[in-house]
């Protein structure tokens, strides 16, 4: 069995329904939370609370590769993300929906792949996310009249602080959203040849604006935006559960060493 895997907020138990929870050990340790699998608008999923199931888990204290490496292995072909970001660009504005196309990646102590040897691999990294997802998206999202951006740059930080202004000024000039749970998460699903793509929601204009950034802030407009990143989600799911239509199942092609 096959399933679209999940990985997000613990605001998304609220979607499943015919719901099992699935413990798994991995190679890597223990996965963030035990995965629920169940149906999203008739469609089976499987999902991860990526910050464990009370938001105990900090963003570079994650365990990345057990939560890949599990989905991986009940099937999952597909990862959907569900990100917390700020904005770099004043187009890109709080409440609005980014679906990222690219990244930049500013993380410092992460274990970035699963091939730490004897096997090396080098895998293409050129065009990172799923483009057949980031399009379903993108098109359901306007549908539906999100104010949504179908591509962007996400600079990539390790967290748990906020930027300095420096820092945000610099990042502003490579990237326009900013967060700290991308990497390496894209990087092992891309070694496992699974589909990726983010739904990224702002939550605020990082600190190159006026105002500096704070949770308090972050954490009320997720709550605001969290309808529509569900209703876009539950929408573009039956669309996304089909045959792989994408050059994803490939990326391990030419790429041992």
């Amino acid at each position: 069995m096959t399933f679209i895997g999940i990985i997000g907020g613990s605001g998304l138990y609220n979607l499943l329904s015919n719901q099992k929870s699935v413990e798994i050990e991995t190679p890597f340790g223990k996965p963030s939370g035990k995965i629920e699998i169940g149906k999203i608008n008739g469609v089976e999923v499987a999902f991860i609370p990526r910050h464990g199931k009370n938001h105990t888990i900090p963003p570079h204290r994650v365990n990345y590769r057990a939560n890949i490496w599990a989905l991986n292995s009940i099937g999952v072909k597909r990862v959907i993300a569900i990100n917390a970001v700020g904005s770099l660009k004043e187009e890109m504005k709080p409440g609005d929906i980014v679906i990222p196309d690219q990244f930049i990646d500013y993380t410092r102590r992460r274990e970035l792949t699963f091939y730490d040897g004897p096997e090396v691999y080098h895998i293409s990294m050129a065009d990172p996310f799923c483009p057949h997802m980031t399009k379903i998206f993108t098109e359901q999202a306007r549908k539906e009249g999100i104010a949504c951006h179908g591509s962007g740059t996400y600079a990539v930080v390790e967290g748990p602080r906020f930027s300095t202004r420096s820092e945000s000024k610099m990042f502003r000039q490579f990237s326009d959203i900013i967060g700290m749970t991308l990497v390496p998460e894209i990087n092992l699903a891309d070694e496992m040849s699974m589909c990726y793509s983010v739904i990224a929601s702002v939550t605020d204009y990082d600190v190159w604006a006026d105002k500096p950034v704070d949770a308090f802030e972050v954490m009320e407009t997720m709550k605001h935006n969290e309808v529509k990143v569900t209703k876009l989600l539950t929408d573009s799911l039956p669309k996304i559960n089909g045959e792989r239509i994408c050059n994803c199942s490939r990326r391990l092609e030419n790429a041992k060493a």
